[in-house]
């Protein structure tokens, strides 16, 4: 069948990979599990980025069996989550799994490629109605969003000139792992778009995942051209994802 790497993280248990996406992934040690055969690992982790999701890495061979054990252990709630080849011969295996479009996870490990210029700062947990007001008129889709489970109140931000009012950019650390962190609910004020406040604001808090966690990673749209023309700058590294869900 499959085999526990361990039924419950604890705060000493290991990873049996190096992978950015699977540590990510097991950033709750106290709720998520880890399977492995083979070459094959999956995290189960309950409420990643607002869903259950089990993320899978290894040889299609391996993973496959896997994934199919795994989900009769945890349950179909679960959404496998992993490289788009890999999801993509998941979906062929596992009867009633359906895909969802692709998208891109990106990240640089080591020092910041650009440094920030010192426009970009922390906001303090009284900015949440702010940031929530500009995310509600550029970026609505927003996983992340001040008061979400596991978005938290770290959220940085471009303050108009005077230094107060609502912010003109802002971007968040959120569903970080110890030795990942993730940046999301990346906005700019649509009045002021073209100024590169938005290169400003990740390259802040791209220097402070940075410096916190090891790694800094994100999630993207495969059509969003600019935030990707934008990321690549910042010295992230593209890798083609997928997720897939059973149908309701």
């Amino acid at each position: 069948m499959f085999s526990t790497l361990s039924d419950e993280l604890s705060a000493h248990s290991e990873l049996p990979t190096d992978d950015a996406l699977s540590r990510w992934a097991a950033r709750d040690r106290s709720a998520g599990r880890v399977f492995t055969r083979g070459a094959a690992v999956a995290v189960a982790a309950p409420g990643l980025s607002l869903r259950d999701r089990l993320v899978v890495t290894g040889p299609a061979a391996d993973a496959i069996p896997l994934v199919r054990d795994v989900l009769a252990e945890v349950g179909r709630g679960y959404r496998p989550f992993g490289d788009r080849g890999l999801v993509d011969a998941l979906v062929v295996a596992v009867p009633g799994l359906r895909p969802t479009a692709g998208f891109g996870w990106m990240d640089r490990t080591g020092s910041a490629a650009v440094p920030p210029d010192g426009t970009a700062g922390w906001l303090p947990p009284a900015a949440a109605p702010q940031v929530g007001a500009l995310l509600d008129r550029a970026f609505p889709d927003s996983y992340a969003y001040p008061g979400r489970p596991g978005a938290g109140d770290r959220w940085a931000g471009i303050l108009p000139p005077g230094g107060s009012g609502t912010p003109l950019a802002v971007a968040a650390l959120a569903w970080c792992a110890p030795s990942v962190g993730l940046l999301a609910g990346v906005a700019t004020d649509p009045a002021a778009r073209g100024r590169g406040l938005g290169r400003r604001i990740c390259a802040f808090v791209l220097a402070e995942a940075l410096a916190a966690y090891g790694t800094a990673a994100l999630v993207v749209a495969d059509d969003n051209t600019p935030a990707l023309r934008l990321y690549r700058s910042l010295g992230l590294a593209y890798r083609p994802l997928r997720a897939a869900a059973f149908e309701a």
